[in-house]
């Protein structure tokens, strides 16, 4: 029987009882009604996972003893950060989701000349906690142990000057002249960026072209922002990652 997952802010520690986060004690609680003495597993990112057991459901608040730690589920070969150009709340959330499940190690938000979405300082820092959720909670589903870092969001000319001269970066557009399914090899590790809605504009594919980003196309047909990352990520998995 697969157990139930939570996530708790570490560092944890073999034979500590604690407390679950707020949100973590309402999903036990609450949601799955689960009560003292009903075993799960407790995570907290680090890549290890806890047998644990409840000890006391009061109210709000329920605790916890972690039991035996063990190591999780290992990670994809290749180490993949998804530029992610911002869209809407309910696609992001879902091509966050989704990435999560398919073993991004990392996911950088940017805000891109067609982003209908626009954030000033105080909505990005909302809005990065609100992914760092979602992450989180696909990582509680899908096994995963160490949950992928999310970025404070940028503008993608601000993310280009930074950007670091390593590993493959891969951009996709649908008048590439070559397909992802045809490239030969990864490196082990890559950087797929995907406009938002109404894609990337001619001035933002030039500029990362200069960044070092290889243009390439998922087939015939256009597909929306949260399809594309999905499917990207699975072919790349599919042919060089864990999904062989």
């Amino acid at each position: 029987m697969r157990l139930n997952r939570i996530f708790c802010e570490g560092p944890l520690q073999n034979g500590a009882t604690i407390p679950l986060s707020a949100a973590g004690a309402n999903h036990v609680a609450r949601v799955l009604r689960m009560r003292e003495g009903a075993p799960l597993v407790v995570f907290d990112g680090s890549g290890s996972d806890y047998q644990a057991e409840i000890v006391a459901v009061q109210g709000d608040k329920v605790m916890v003893h972690l039991r035996q730690q063990s190591a999780g589920v290992a990670e994809s070969p290749i180490d993949i950060t998804l530029v992610q150009g911002v869209s809407r709340s309910e696609r992001m959330d879902w091509a966050l989701q989704k990435a999560t499940e398919l073993g991004v190690a990392s996911i950088a938000p940017v805000l891109t000349a067609r982003s209908v979405v626009r954030l000033d300082e105080k909505q990005a820092a909302k809005k990065q906690a609100h992914w760092h959720g979602i992450v989180i909670g696909a990582c509680e589903q899908c096994g995963r142990s160490r949950v992928p870092t999310v970025a404070t969001p940028t503008t993608l000319r601000d993310y280009f000057a930074n950007v670091r001269n390593e590993g493959m970066r891969l951009v996709l557009d649908p008048a590439a002249p070559g397909s992802l399914t045809g490239i030969a090899s990864v490196s082990s590790k890559v950087e797929l960026l995907i406009g938002p809605e109404g894609g990337l504009d001619d001035d933002e594919v030039s500029a990362a072209q200069k960044a070092g980003f290889t243009l390439v196309c998922l087939g015939p047909r256009v597909l929306r922002t949260e399809t594309a990352a999905v499917v990207a990520l699975s072919v790349l998995q599919a042919r060089w990652g864990d999904l062989q």
